[in-house]
């Protein structure tokens, strides 16, 4: 079977700062009818939201979101375990850091811990492991979870990087600012300018932006993968692309040209 990754950010599961339930329930019908064709790991970020649902800390604090996350991560992993029963999946938990994918052994077990829970159709749901790494994850150059994915996709062998982003795909220019901007369909370079712009996350609990979308594509077309950016809002076109190959909406960042 295909292996995908699935990101979901921040700004889709998280409504007036708390977890929007429709949209997991949403999320886990199209993942159980993508598991008819491919093998699937989800990458989703949340657990500081699911934190603050709990007790209001000031995110601003390093100290405070690193608390957050420890009280959001199993809030958020038992609002998946429910969701996801509907549909007799099971699902796992892996925290992972940069440091993880920076040290060999360290992959090594991770890849060998992602292969047996696929082999036995486990669903596997990645966040960072921000309660210790942070910091790390900042000088490493992660910090956002778009990152994480795409480092995700490469070593654990997938093929595609699909991120369901609060934006419908990747505009010549900021389509809030310039209505008329044109979409982006198909991507197959990344210049340094566009990779230089400054992140501008729209949601409290956002950690990137379409800076960070556009950095783990980089890192993905150098490794000869794919990534498609769409709609969390709007999932029949994510489906529509993996299921039919419409491509209607959609950004898909390859180096391939026959696409």
């Amino acid at each position: 079977m295909k292996r995908i990754v699935i990101k979901v950010g921040s700004a889709i599961l998280v409504e007036n700062q708390s977890i929007n339930l429709v949209r997991i329930e949403a999320l886990a019908q199209l993942i159980a009818k993508l598991r008819s064709v491919y093998e699937v790991i989800l990458v989703s970020s949340g657990a500081v939201a699911a934190g603050y649902t709990e007790i209001k800390l000031d995110k601003a604090n390093l100290s405070n979101k690193q608390a957050l996350a420890a009280i959001g991560q199993p809030l958020l992993m038992q609002i998946y375990a429910n969701v996801f029963k509907k549909y007799q999946i099971t699902t796992a938990q892996m925290l992972l850091t940069a440091y993880d994918f920076d040290s060999r052994k360290h992959t090594q077990n991770a890849r060998n811990a992602m292969e047996v829970l696929l082999g036995n159709k486990v669903l596997p749901i990645i966040n960072e492991n921000d309660v210790i790494a942070t910091g790390e994850l900042k000088y490493l150059g992660f910090g956002d979870n778009d990152q994480l994915s795409a480092h995700a996709t490469h070593f654990f062998g997938a093929r595609l990087l699909a991120i369901l982003s609060d934006i419908d795909a990747y505009f010549e220019a900021n389509p809030k600012n310039y209505p008329n901007a044109k979409m982006r369909k198909i991507v197959t370079e990344i210049s340094d300018d566009e990779l230089c712009a400054e992140a501008t996350p729209n949601n409290a609990f956002a950690t990137g932006g379409i800076v960070t979308k556009l950095k783990a594509a980089k890192f993905l077309l150098d490794n000869q993968k794919e990534m498609f950016l769409s709609s969390g809002k709007d999932l029949s076109v994510l489906y529509g692309f993996l299921m039919h190959n419409i491509h209607e909406k959609g950004t898909l960042f390859t180096a391939n040209l026959q696409k």
